[in-house]
């Protein structure tokens, strides 16, 4: 049989490829019968290897919770300070509000860097990708 044969029929050329389309159709149909919030963390766990810009993480509904409402009160100290930029208020008055919203967003970024390191790092690290470490060390560069 030709190339452009097995192509139009999409027969596999060996039985490396036959084994590889037979997994890949498994894990298709395993995710078809699994429920939508099985399959979508098992989506969500799944990253290229081209890119970190595609990876995700799903996390727990407390660590979620806890990062969304640090936001919002910092959210809300920004519009405060803005607010106050609109009445003219002092200087320093201003200065000390903004270094409170830095206080924040510090205490944003160590729990945020705390649950990382607990959980990505340490998963990848014993998975034997040492990659995520060189990761870790450029985003502190």
């Amino acid at each position: 049989m030709n190339d452009e044969t097995r192509i139009m029929n999409k027969q596999p050329e060996n039985t490396t490829e036959t084994k590889n389309l037979t997994e890949n159709t498994t894990e298709i149909d395993n995710l078809r019968k699994m429920e939508p919030a099985s399959a979508a963390a098992h989506e969500s766990a799944v990253s290229c290897s081209a890119c970190s810009s595609c990876m995700k993480k799903e996390r727990a509904p407390e660590e979620y919770k806890s990062l969304m409402n640090r936001l919002s009160r910092i959210e809300g100290q920004v519009r405060g300070v803005k607010g106050m930029l609109e009445r003219d208020a002092y200087c320093v008055d201003i200065l000390i509000q903004v270094s409170a919203i830095n206080s924040a967003l510090n205490s944003f970024n160590k729990e945020l860097l705390g649950n990382h390191i607990r959980s990505c790092v340490v998963e990848n690290v014993r998975s034997g990708n040492d990659e995520v470490i060189d990761e870790l060390v450029k985003t502190f560069q």
